[in-house]
C-alpha cells in the first residue's frame, strides 16, 4: 500500500499511531474490536484519492498506541480525549469523524460532546443511540436481560483475564473464527453474541474452509501480530466501561447530533439488527442524517466485506457535508 505514512503523535496524555494518506480536509477513521488501522486499509487510498487527508487512528490499547494499564483507563470519555488530542496534534482545526464498531460510538460520542471539532459524523454497524437516562437500567444489567442462561459476549468480557486467557492461547485462530462467524458468508451460523455458561466463545466458532476475499492470509497475518505485541487487555477493558460511560455520559441524556450524518449496517450484522430500534429513531437523534444505508448481505466488517460500496457513500457523504 504505497503512500502510507506511520506517525506518532502525544495526544491526551498518551501516544496514538495513526497511518495517514493524501491532503486535504481531514477525515479521522476510528476502528473497532478486535481490529485496527489496518481495518481501514481500503478507505484510505479511495479517500485521498477524493482530494482528503485520511487518517486511520490506532485506539488506545490497540497496535502501537498506548496501553494504559488500569480499565477505567478505557471509558468513553477517555477515547474522546484522545480524538479531541489528535485533532489538535493534526494541527488541522476540525475533522470528519468516521467510526466502526466500538469506534463507532467513539465517532458519535465525540460528536455530541466538541460538535465544534467534528462537523461531520459516520458510523458503520453501531447505530447512534443517545445517551440513556439515569433512571434507566444500566448496560450490563439490561445485557444480562438479554441472554437468559447464557451469557451476553459483553458480560462474559468483563472479568478481567477471563478472555484474554481465551484469545491470547491462540491469537490467529481465535481472530480468524470471530471474524467469520461474524461476517455476511456465514448464514444460519452460530450466535457468538451468547456464551454458555461454563464454556468459553470460541467454542462456537466455526472456520471457512477457504479464506474469503476480503480477508486474506496475509490481512489474518497482519492482525495476529498487532495483538500477539498488544495483547487483548485493553480491548476487551472497552467493554469493561460500559457502566461508567452511562454514568459519565448522563449529563447528555436524549441528546441529538445535530452535524451532518451518515449510518452504514450491513443486513446480516448482529449490531446493526439489534439496533434497528435506535435506527427507526434517528430522525429524533440524528437531525442532520444525510443517509441510512443497510447493505444486504453483509456482516459486520463492513468497510472490508464492501469495500467499493463503502468507499462511494462514504465519499458522496463527505463531499455533501461540504
Amino acid at each position: 500500500m504505497n503512500g502510507l505514512e506511520h506517525h506518532s503523535v502525544a495526544a491526551n496524555g498518551i501516544r496514538l499511531h495513526y497511518v495517514a494518506c493524501g491532503t486535504g480536509p481531514t477525515v479521522i477513521l476510528v476502528h473497532g474490536f478486535p481490529e485496527s488501522w489496518y481495518s481501514w486499509r481500503h478507505q484510505l487510498p479511495a479517500l485521498a484519492d477524493a482530494g482528503y487527508r485520511a487518517v486511520a487512528v490506532d485506539v488506545r490499547g490497540y497496535g502501537r498506541s498506548s496501553k494504559p494499564v488500569r480499565v477505567d483507563d478505557y471509558r468513553m470519555i477517555n477515547n474522546v480525549g484522545d480524538m479531541v488530542g489528535l485533532v489538535d496534534a493534526l494541527g488541522c482545526g476540525t475533522a470528519a469523524i468516521i467510526g466502526h464498531d466500538w469506534g463507532a460510538p467513539i465517532a458519535w460520542t465525540s460528536a455530541l460532546l466538541r460538535p465544534d471539532l467534528f462537523p461531520a459524523v459516520a458510523g458503520l454497524s453501531v447505530p447512534y443511540a443517545s445517551p440513556a437516562a439515569p433512571s434507566q437500567p444500566r448496560p450490563l444489567a439490561r445485557m444480562r436481560g438479554m441472554a437468559g442462561d447464557d451469557e451476553f459476549y459483553v458480560e462474559y468480557f468483563q472479568e478481567v483475564g477471563r478472555a484474554e486467557a481465551e484469545i491470547e492461547a491462540d491469537v490467529r485462530g481465535w481472530l480468524l473464527g470471530f471474524y467469520w462467524c461474524a461476517s455476511g458468508d456465514v448464514i444460519n451460523g452460530p450466535n457468538i453474541s451468547l456464551v454458555e455458561r461454563g464454556r468459553q466463545l470460541k467454542d462456537k466458532f466455526v472456520c471457512p474452509e477457504v479464506m474469503p476475499s476480503w480477508l486474506t492470509e496475509e490481512d489474518l497475518d497482519v492482525y495476529t501480530r498487532e495483538f500477539e505485541y498488544s495483547g487483548f487487555f485493553g480491548p476487551l477493558s472497552r467493554y469493561r466501561n460500559v457502566d461508567r460511560d452511562f454514568v459519565d455520559l448522563a449529563a447528555f441524556a436524549g441528546q441529538p447530533i445535530r452535524q451532518p450524518s451518515l449510518f452504514i449496517g450491513g443486513s446480516r450484522d448482529g449490531p446493526t439488527i439489534w439496533g434497528a430500534p435506535a435506527i427507526e429513531r434517528f430522525g429524533e437523534t440524528l437531525p442532520g442524517l444525510r443517509r441510512s444505508e443497510i447493505l444486504d448481505g453483509a456482516g459486520h466488517w463492513i468497510q472490508q466485506e464492501r469495500a467499493e460500496k463503502t468507499n462511494e457513500l462514504l465519499i458522496e457523504f463527505l463531499r455533501d457535508a461540504g
